[in-house]
């Protein structure tokens, strides 16, 4: 069982990957404190595994999807 994930921050493009440093997308946050970042490749080959041991996952890889906002010419 693992606990309430904790607030944090969202992951901006200074997060990098602490596999293979792309940007991150997924954040696991490890129950002996401290957490450990991934770019989505990354994210979704380790979260099992990180979840059997009792990681909460903060996964913004939705974020991949979204479309940038344009500026309106008004």
């Amino acid at each position: 069982m693992t606990g309430a994930l904790a607030p944090t921050k969202p992951l901006t493009v200074a997060d990098r990957c602490d596999r293979c440093g792309a940007q991150a997308y997924v954040r696991a946050v490890l129950v002996g404190g401290g957490d450990l970042l991934f770019c989505a490749h990354h994210g979704r080959k380790y979260a099992e595994a990180l979840r059997a041991n009792g990681a909460d996952i903060q996964d913004e890889t939705d974020r991949l999807n979204e479309t940038p906002a344009t500026a309106s010419d008004d």
